[in-house]
């Protein structure tokens, strides 16, 4: 039964799955290897349930309890858990590299879950011991309100690993979707065409920004194409329309847009650089 939960990566995702797994009761690990990542995150989390409180959504000592259930550390010799969750840079050889030295000091059922949006899980994990244990958990942003998770199993995937996840899952209150290991998984295969074809309108100059946005609003949706990825990231987002492309192939229809690959070059990523789409500085 998990738990003890290590998330590694003290990034946006990082620190969204932490707070959502302190909330429903599990003593939660946050690992990174910089300080003021860590310090970060804490003031961001204080401030979360902080806000909860005062909307009423949870109680004073319901904050206190998540609180104390985390441990900030940059000592990977702390991450020893039942279920850990990676949330590192998109780059398969540094996952690699941190669950072979996690792997040195958990036991060999421990979970091993990447939160990856775009790598092969199966290439993280034919490359560690007891692959069996290691599967995709992927959560949306921000992870600690979007219901969704991936729950991406391999081929070594055992179905008690499974198991224990759609658990994990259900208590943190999440929808769980069991898919098989594949390129974009479910949700990032079908969303492509939702970014890049708003972006070759726009290239076209058959529409503009705000107008797309704004009419996909109207329609129904949460958010249009340019301020859902202002809100991913350009980097993120372009990371993961390149890494489909490359995986199937280079179909023309999901090769990656020269307008966010400039968006990017200039510093442009979104909120939390203040630009891409649109101008956020004026809100801070």
């Amino acid at each position: 039964m998990i738990q003890n939960v290590c998330i590694c990566g003290a990034g946006t995702m990082g620190t969204g799955i932490t707070e959502l797994m302190a909330r429903n009761g599990y003593y939660t690990t946050l690992y990174d290897l910089e300080q003021h990542a860590l310090h970060k995150a804490a003031t961001l989390i204080k401030n979360n349930l902080a806000q909860l409180v005062s909307k009423g959504k949870i109680t004073g000592k319901e904050s206190a309890d998540a609180w104390s259930r985390i441990l900030f550390t940059t000592d990977l010799n702390h991450c020893i858990a039942d279920l850990v969750v990676e949330a590192i840079a998109e780059e398969v050889s540094a996952k690699i590299a941190l669950f072979n030295q996690l792997a040195e000091i958990n036991h060999s059922e421990t979970v091993f879950t990447s939160n990856t949006s775009s790598i092969s899980v199966t290439a993280i994990a034919e490359k560690i011991p007891h692959p069996e244990r290691i599967a995709g958990m992927h959560f949306f942003n921000p992870a600690q309100i979007m219901k969704l998770v991936e729950i991406v199993h391999t081929s070594f995937t055992s179905q008690e690993v499974v198991n224990q996840l759609l658990m994990v899952t259900e208590k943190t209150g999440k929808t769980a979707v069991v898919c098989k290991d594949s390129p974009g998984f479910i949700v990032n295969r079908v969303a492509r065409p939702f970014y890049l074809e708003a972006l070759r309108l726009v290239e076209q100059e058959a529409a503009g920004i705000t107008d797309i946005d704004d009419l996909i609003e109207s329609a129904g949706f949460r958010m249009g194409p340019f301020r859902l990825m202002d809100l991913i990231g350009n980097d993120i987002n372009y990371a993961v329309s390149e890494s489909l492309y490359e995986s199937l192939n280079k179909p023309k229809r999901l090769q990656p847009s020269i307008l966010q690959l400039q968006k990017i070059q200039s510093g442009q990523l979104g909120k939390k650089t203040g630009k891409g789409y649109y101008d956020y500085t004026s809100n801070t």
